[in-house]
């Protein structure tokens, strides 16, 4: 018995010796199997919280999650803070990217004049993209609350993009290794509601936003996305985001969309927005801002008018068709 003892006591300490702590940088899901087939209390990483890797395999680690039942869980490699040393890894981030990572709040562009705030309406997204991890609650027609979500803010003209970057980090980004990108200088407050506002944060969309838009936005990426956050925010606790809410599963039109948007932000503004569809279904509003803090009224007044293609689509509810 005591043998026995001590081999279990032996074998802890090696396993601990093998292990490393990762930061989850998203709220994946955790699996009691490799092939991700069965999460048992359907438990996610928090963002922010370190766990303990006592293994790797692939692109998967094995975690240890105290507190819950069956605590060790395997979750995707890319749901952590990739600039960590990984188990048993020896991949070294090239110098320009660490460059990038430790001059990003020093290094700002010159500050555009116009803006394109684009908002997605999460459930048509889906429909075509089924397979995305942000996608998964959208089976279920009870458990999705989303309203519109944050696609960018996107500097204009639209050539304006990737500023002060190396072409390593642009190379990256074009074949979309965003997992793969430094990490960005976020708050842990910031990065929760940037995954409120933003389902694609499971996939990486921050840091594609970041590094191509962002960087020519003049600012740090804290301020970027606050005052995106707090757009998004506007749009949905508006008269416009209501009519969207109450009308899922009907078909409108743009003239019905531009008439709130003038009752939500003022006279003039449905002029700003246009409005994207595909198959019958909307699913982005564009709004087309000046510059300035987070303002959408007096944002869209310093904007330009434009035409809208779709002039009238179904606004999908969540669950798949």
């Amino acid at each position: 018995m005591r043998k026995i003892s001590i081999l279990i006591l032996l074998s802890t300490l090696l396993l601990q010796a093998q292990s490393s702590m990762q930061t989850a940088q998203e709220s994946c899901e955790v699996y009691n199997n490799i092939r991700h087939t069965q999460n048992s209390g359907n438990y996610k990483l928090e963002i922010g919280r370190e766990y303990r890797v006592s293994r790797e395999q692939g692109d998967q680690y094995y975690v240890h999650i105290p507190g819950i039942r069956v605590p060790n869980r395997w979750a995707d490699k890319k749901c952590f803070d990739t600039t960590q040393m990984k188990v048993d890894s020896h991949k070294v981030i090239p110098e320009s990217i660490d460059k990038v990572k430790k001059d990003s709040d020093k290094v700002y562009a010159e500050k555009p004049k116009y803006l394109l705030f684009a908002l997605s309406w999460q459930h048509a997204f889906c429909e075509t993209h089924r397979n995305k991890r942000e996608c998964r609650y959208n089976r279920s027609r009870t458990k999705s609350n989303y309203g519109f979500v944050l696609h960018g803010l996107w500097p204009q003209p639209r050539d304006n993009f990737y500023c002060n970057l190396p072409k390593d980090v642009i190379s990256m980004d074009k074949n979309r290794k965003w997992h793969a990108m430094p990490d960005l200088n976020l708050s842990k407050k910031l990065r929760g509601e940037l995954a409120r506002v933003m389902p694609g944060y499971q996939s990486n969309l921050h840091k594609h936003e970041w590094y191509k838009h962002g960087t020519c936005y003049g600012t740090s990426e804290e301020d970027y996305f606050k005052d995106a956050i707090s757009m998004v925010d506007k749009v949905n606790s508006s008269k416009l985001g209501k009519f969207f809410a109450d009308n899922q599963g009907r078909t409108v039109t743009l003239q019905q969309v531009r008439y709130k948007a003038e009752q939500s932000f003022g006279r003039g503004a449905g002029k700003k927005i246009e409005m994207k569809c595909r198959d019958g279904r909307i699913t982005e509003l564009w709004f087309h801002l000046g510059y300035g803090g987070d303002d959408l009224s007096g944002l869209l007044k310093g904007g330009k008018d434009v035409r809208s293609r779709c002039g009238k689509g179904l606004i999908d509810r969540a669950g798949f068709i």
